[in-house]
């Protein structure tokens, strides 16, 4: 849910100005509408990010605890529990704090006669907007169950993205982290002393042995105030992500990243696909639908390019006209949402798309180890040579003095 900043006139004509909590404009629209408030100015306000420890760390529950907490919630609503035993009964087998306290937290909201959804919807670090929606839908219908098993499935995939990146990435991760021990041992503990040798003859150095040895002076006698630059640069960064302008900077850095970024775009589009069909064919607008998969795809900046989509839609434009002008789509998948447009299925052809990204994902991530090994040996052999010249070259130079002398 989202806080909007209004301005307008009451039955009586006279001016209010206030707040209201909606899910998007239309929606904020018609609250106003239904009170009787003509709206002249409606705006989101956006909420600055507190900055803090817990915000470093982390609070929201895993994916793993989510797909558990589906997963039992769709057996125990289908076999006819009621909400708030089935609710109860969660609380005291989770194995998550922060799961739990929300739970009981849910199950007195749920006593005092608030509904599901407003009840997660307390809790946005646990449930976020398209969770809370979906099984709002899901009471509305009478189909709860159907909304849990939805979430489930949607989450697994989410998890299953997820699991083949990390096992993608974990091989370059791992020559990269053993390059960087094997440099600051190097630096350390040889280079030193190879230094000393050299001092002792007094020879000319080669550029890369200078280049050597003052990289090892930095480290020996500098690592205090490397390690500080170091904390303040990761603790300046997350601040800077932190930031609205910092978050949508990077989430477009990052899908231009070479070899990785195409991966992280085509994942994130796959998102967009299947929450935004998930909603549709649960029966939420599409309007309202635009709103809240833009914010499941967890990108500022596919975020803003979704939100105008909705707003194109909102001024009349079809689908196909606003997914065309947000450039964010291949031509094949914009076949799909055309022929979508024309059969009224177009959940269904959304669907279809997001296992067309969900292959290209997986075909990429198959060979990104492939695509990166190139690139990491070349790196290590750039560093190998550059070692073996500032080690070798004064030796043989050495030597030649010393045979010259005799």
């Amino acid at each position: 849910m989202a806080i909007f900043e209004y301005r307008g006139r009451d039955p009586q004509g006279q001016p209010v100005k206030a707040q209201l909590e909606a899910a998007d404009e239309s929606s904020a629209a018609d609250t106003l509408m239904s009170r009787g408030i003509i709206p002249i100015e409606l705006r989101e306000v956006k909420q600055a990010k507190a900055f803090s420890f817990k915000s470093l760390v982390g609070s929201r529950v895993s994916l793993e605890e989510l797909q558990i907490f589906t997963r039992q919630m769709y057996s125990l609503t289908r076999s006819g529990i009621p909400i708030l035993r089935a609710i109860g009964g969660l609380s005291e087998t989770t194995h998550s704090q922060r799961m739990k306290e929300a739970l009981d937290d849910i199950a007195e909201q749920l006593t005092s006669g608030r509904p599901l959804s407003s009840a997660m919807n307390q809790h946005p670090d646990v449930f976020d907007s398209l969770f809370v929606s979906m099984v709002h839908v899901g009471e509305n219908t009478g189909r709860l169950d159907e909304a849990f098993i939805q979430l489930s499935g949607y989450i697994e995939r989410e998890q299953e993205t997820r699991r083949r990146i990390k096992s993608a990435m974990r091989y370059p991760m791992f020559v990269l982290i053993a390059i960087a021990i094997a440099m600051v041992i190097l630096n350390i503990m040889v280079i030193p002393k190879f230094a000393a040798m050299f001092a002792r003859f007094g020879a000319d150095l080669p550029w890369a042995t200078k280049l050597l040895i003052a990289t090892s002076d930095l480290f020996v006698n500098y690592w205090p105030h490397m390690i500080g630059v170091l904390i303040l640069t990761v603790f300046g960064i997350r601040y800077w992500y932190q930031t609205a302008k910092g978050e949508k900077q990077w989430d477009r850095w990052k899908m231009h990243i070479p070899a990785v970024g195409s991966i992280i775009e085509r994942s994130t589009l796959s998102r967009y696909c299947r929450s935004f069909s998930m909603m549709l064919s649960a029966g939420v607008p599409m309007t309202q639908a635009l709103s809240l998969v833009a914010d499941a795809v967890d990108n500022a900046y596919m975020h803003d390019k979704i939100v105008n989509m909705r707003r194109g839609i909102e001024s009349g434009e079809s689908m196909l006209r606003v997914s065309n002008n947000s450039e964010l789509f291949t031509p094949l998948v914009l076949q799909m949402v055309a022929v979508g447009e024309e059969t009224g299925q177009i959940d269904q052809l959304l669907t279809d798309a997001a296992d067309f990204y969900e292959g290209e994902v997986d075909f990429d991530l198959k060979n990104l180890t492939a695509k990166l090994e190139p690139i990491l040996i070349g790196f290590v052999a750039c560093i190998v040579l550059i070692l073996a010249l500032g080690i070798y070259l004064p030796m043989w130079d050495m030597l030649n003095v010393v045979k010259g002398g005799g």
